[in-house]
């Protein structure tokens, strides 16, 4: 029973489905995203289909955030107890109806929108906690993971968070403007993306890994990375293309 954390998809198919392809999920295996699922990149549909697939659970990111704000469908708490009600119709939809934070562009075909709001209303919530993963265990060292889209702010309950900070945050606005996880001191890991790099990036305090990026720039060339954070493991796959600049 192995839980593995893929870091922003951008629309980037191909590369997703080699990645789950190289993985062979067992039945009992859990397949997480990050949030970021669709913008920027060649085939965002291609991505719901293949995540629908597998039953992923996803934290909304930044953009699926916007997506759905447009909506009136964008939870304000952090655990998305006061989601709307499910819609399953939607008026015709234009470009811009599914642009993301940004006015970042999310290309699908017109007979395709009103199924990707469909199904960007199944998703998790702002945060997933690895005890509300199905079959999810904990980290080589005994603990429990939490996986955010951009990262959390110290000394806070994540339950408590604003919404703005989960999905966005980088750097603090504190002295000398540290990333967020360098001043994370929480027990649990936290699994994040939404801040590129050409690795992971790992930070590690007190001998643990607490904090973990898994934004390792597909859409901008650089490759698709999933952990697995029970197995202390990565899978990687190199992006076949730069479909997007930073």
């Amino acid at each position: 029973m192995t839980t593995w954390i893929v870091g922003d998809i951008h629309g980037c198919a191909e590369e997703l489905s080699e990645l789950v392809t190289s993985l062979a999920l067992k039945p009992d295996d859990t397949f997480v995203s990050v949030g970021d699922l669709f913008h920027r990149g060649p085939d965002p549909f291609g991505v719901m289909t293949i995540l629908r697939d597998l039953k992923a659970p996803f934290v909304l990111g930044n953009h699926e955030r916007a997506v759905l704000a447009r909506c009136g469908l964008a939870p304000r708490r952090v655990d998305a107890a006061d989601r709307a009600p499910v819609r399953e119709t939607f008026p015709d939809l234009d470009d811009a109806d599914l642009d993301g934070d940004g006015r970042q562009p999310c290309f699908v075909e017109p007979h395709q929108r009103a199924e990707i709001l469909r199904f960007l209303q199944a998703h998790s919530g702002y945060a997933l906690h690895s005890r509300s993963i199905r079959n999810a265990g904990r980290t080589p060292d005994g603990r429990s993971f939490l996986v955010v889209h951009a990262g959390v702010l110290p000394g806070r309950r994540v339950e408590d968070h604003p919404i703005d900070a989960i999905t966005s945050v980088r750097r603090l606005e504190t002295s000398g403007r540290p990333w967020w996880y360098e001043r994370y001191e929480g027990d649990d890991l936290v699994l994040f993306g939404h801040t590129p790099s050409p690795l992971p990036r790992a930070w590690r305090a007190r001998g643990k890994l607490l904090a973990l990026g898994l934004d390792t720039g597909c859409v901008y060339g650089g490759k698709l990375t999933a952990y697995s954070p029970e197995l202390d493991e990565f899978a990687v796959v190199p992006a076949r293309s730069a479909y997007a600049r930073r």
